[in-house]
């Protein structure tokens, strides 16, 4: 069984506008995580991911590659306290 984790992620690029939160939030509940993801002002989009190690790795990959309409230039991640519970959601 794979151990509980949880990371922050900041994603830039072509980001925003191209339904990146959507696709986010529809991956990382197919993997069964939690967290949320958001815009940022900066033209940035933030994601805090929860759940088993293995599935957070695999979102983490799939962040890298976005929805088809993106354009990710970098995924930069750094370990959080996993705070969320429940579905993975999208917060404004």
């Amino acid at each position: 069984m794979s151990d509980t984790t949880a990371i922050e992620a900041r994603i830039s690029g072509r980001v925003q506008g191209v339904s990146f939160r959507a696709w986010t939030e529809a991956e990382a509940r197919a993997r069964g995580l939690s967290g949320w993801v958001r815009n940022e002002a900066d033209g940035t989009v933030s994601a805090h991911l929860a759940g088993p190690a293995d599935k957070v790795s695999d979102m983490v990959e799939a962040l890298h590659r976005g929805p088809a309409a993106a354009r990710v230039e970098a995924v930069r991640t750094s370990p959080a306290k996993a705070t969320a519970k429940g579905k993975f959601r999208i917060i404004r």
